[in-house]
């Protein structure tokens, strides 16, 4: 279990070079014109967690399996999406299929590369976009109410919760917030995720600037950034050029060294995934002994039997308890063995909610 994330943004702004670099394939064309990727590619990687091979180490374990997430690549958006200009309610359609929105925001300068305002101002492409699917939001709820309204009047006390939910998610709209910045109570949250609003979804903004600035981002990325902070979203700089020369190089050494020559410390896909897993709420358990050491994701605030569950729906139903050993006691104590005579192993039941680097063994009836 990952999560799924779109990688959104206006034409010609990397974002299909970039998608290519992250999945490591060609899957999606990158060429210097508009609509160049017209059907959303999907591509699964592996996620990096250095976590893992110190497990398998001590464990001796014959194979590492590192948990996954999905990319899908999403043709450009241009002004006019909502009502159809481009492709746009093709794309629209594909967005609310994914769990998180990568923006990809152009913060680069090249006279060769065409841009379709005619300018490089990552800050209007970002409001662009999000006015694109605000609008289409506003609609789909727009022609939701009348029939709500109608049962709400009729005495329908869900329909009047669901009225009073949605005429808050409107008026936001209407001021021009997203969706997600509507405060929604715990028990008006399933009822908000129903509503699949685009602007719901949370958003990472991906700055794309050129190699020189892909240490430390440039004017235009901070502008983003600070952006980024006012929204309570994330932001993260990459520069697609290099992940592309990167993708290229098999030799996990050769990648070090060419990645220490520009000044960085991991690709930028590692500080996409990282963004991700903070922006979704999401941390990371393992199972490890000698055939496999395996991670795996859950939501934060998931229980025992909901992480047994991520690995095999049998093992929640038949729950029994979780034997737990935290990574560091894990790693300080040199394996699972030497975890329990030093009283660091526990024996933890169906309450017990997960905490990032928990590595568990779990015990359940078939």
């Amino acid at each position: 279990m990952g999560f799924k994330c779109g990688i959104v943004g206006m034409p010609n702004i990397g974002k299909s070079t970039l998608f290519n670099a992250l999945t490591s394939t060609a899957a999606a064309e990158a060429a210097n014109y508009p609509f160049c990727t017209i059907e959303p590619n999907s591509g699964r990687v592996m996620v990096p967690d250095p976590r893992l091979d110190k497990l398998a180490a001590i464990a001796g374990s014959k194979q590492i399996i590192p948990t996954q997430l999905d990319f899908v690549d999403i043709a450009g958006l241009v002004r006019g999406a909502s009502k159809g200009e481009g492709l746009g309610n093709q794309f629209l359609a594909h967005i609310r299929e994914v769990d998180a929105i990568a923006h990809v925001l152009r913060c680069f300068v090249d006279d060769d590369i065409t841009h379709v305002e005619g300018g490089v101002d990552p800050l209007r492409d970002a409001e662009t976009i999000e006015t694109e699917l605000m609008l289409a939001d506003l609609e789909s709820l727009q022609k939701r109410m009348a029939g709500i309204e109608k049962r709400a009047k009729g005495g329908d006390k869900d329909a009047k919760a669901q009225a009073e939910l949605i005429g808050r998610v409107l008026s936001a709209l209407e001021e021009g917030r997203p969706a997600r910045t509507v405060k929604i109570e715990a028990e008006e949250r399933r009822a908000f995720q129903l509503l699949q609003l685009l602007t719901a979804k949370p958003v990472l903004y991906v700055c794309n600037v050129d190699e020189g600035a892909a240490a430390e981002g440039n004017e235009l990325s901070a502008k983003v950034f600070a952006k980024a902070e006012a929204e309570g979203a994330a932001a993260v700089v990459v520069s697609a050029k290099i992940e592309s020369e990167v993708a290229m190089l098999s030799d996990e050494a050769e990648k070090r060294d060419f990645l220490e020559a520009l000044g960085l410390e991991e690709t930028g896909l590692a500080r996409v995934i990282r963004a991700g897993y903070g922006l979704l709420d999401l941390l990371t358990f393992f199972t490890v002994g000698p055939k496999e050491a395996r991670a795996w994701t859950v939501r934060r605030g998931a229980t025992a039997p909901q992480a047994a569950g991520a690995i095999h729906t049998d093992f929640e139903r038949g729950f029994i308890r979780a034997e737990t050993i935290a990574f560091d006691d894990y790693i300080a104590c040199g394996g699972e063995a030497e975890a329990r005579a030093a009283g660091k192993l526990r024996m933890e039941g169906k309450e017990y909610v997960v905490r990032d680097g928990d590595v568990f063994h779990f015990l359940f009836n078939v």
